[in-house]
């Protein structure tokens, strides 16, 4: 299931061609609830891309720094070691 909050979005909508409305402070959240399949793979030179997939084909793609997929990782361990979401 992917939920996407919009915050201060506006659309126009003229001849098919959508044009941006308004500031740009505009702000989105998505999640991506049961997750069925999680990849890893290089993006480009310097960054790797986690790509995260539910039954019904949503994704969402996470470029990071390979400093930030440590830091994850390192959070990960940390949660096997002392989490009972682990057990």
């Amino acid at each position: 299931m992917l939920t996407l909050q919009l915050d201060d979005f506006m659309l126009e909508l003229k001849d098919g061609a959508i044009k941006n409305v308004g500031p740009s402070n505009k702000t989105a959240t998505a999640k991506l609830f049961d997750v069925e399949q999680a990849t890893a793979r290089e993006f480009g030179d310097k960054r790797v891309k986690l790509v995260f997939e539910d039954a019904e084909g949503s994704e969402i793609q996470v470029a990071l720094f390979p400093e930030d997929v440590r830091s994850i990782a390192e959070d990960i361990d940390q949660l096997e070691a002392e989490s009972p979401a682990f057990e």
